[in-house]
């Protein structure tokens, strides 16, 4: 599909598969949810708009790029998000950082907001929505959808696993979003996690049951 990309890298993959190990610990499983970031970012950064600028080098003045417009935005959904948000700030530490809030209802597995804060002028900046997990793809769509109720236009979509239905979901609710994943897995289970996943990225980041 159209604006999907999945991350093969082997430093990508074998981080991950240390990510699955239920022996990972909470000081381990956040520096490799930090990592992770660092690399999906790279690629998915790849097209940011350049210009040139004139720089004086030691020996002469040249022409050299530099990212061009306003700088990235990058929105974690709360609270799992957090995780891969210093992995983005390593790459662009000028970006600005929004959170949006929400929660899984357990009984109907869809999300409910409780907060939402974007950098302004959110529409002329490149937007980076970040979670570890996209499962029912629920909280994802609803987060993007709140983005593009601001005025967000240029949306990137960063996950680290992911469920085949909320792929599905996702890019039928936003065919425009780029989605960058880190590794597809084979479905959800009755209570909407992603098989084999990683258990709760929230609980596992932050120490948390």
């Amino acid at each position: 599909m159209e604006n999907i990309f999945y991350m093969e890298h082997p430093l990508i993959q074998h981080k991950i598969s240390m990510l699955r190990d239920k022996r990972t610990g909470t000081n381990e499983f956040r520096k490799l949810v930090e990592e992770i970031a660092v690399l999906m970012g790279y690629e998915a950064f790849r097209d940011l708009p350049v210009e040139a600028v004139e720089v004086q080098t030691p020996l002469e003045t040249c022409k050299t790029p530099v990212i061009s417009g306003k700088k990235l935005a990058v929105v974690p959904i709360l609270r799992a998000g957090l995780g891969m948000v210093n992995g983005i700030l390593t790459l662009v530490p000028s970006a600005k950082v929004g959170h949006i809030g929400l929660c899984r209802n357990h009984e109907t597995h869809e999300p409910e907001e409780y907060y939402c804060k974007l950098p302004s002028p959110i529409e002329e900046r490149t937007i980076a929505v970040l979670d570890p997990m996209l499962a029912t793809g629920g909280s994802a769509v609803s987060a993007v959808n709140f983005i593009k109720e601001h005025g967000g236009k240029h949306i990137k979509f960063l996950c680290i696993i992911a469920a085949p239905e909320g792929i599905e979901r996702f890019h039928h609710a936003h065919p425009d979003v780029q989605l960058y994943c880190g590794c597809l897995d084979r479905c959800l289970n009755e209570e909407a996690y992603i098989c084999p996943g990683l258990g709760d990225a929230g609980d596992r980041i932050f120490g948390t049951k």
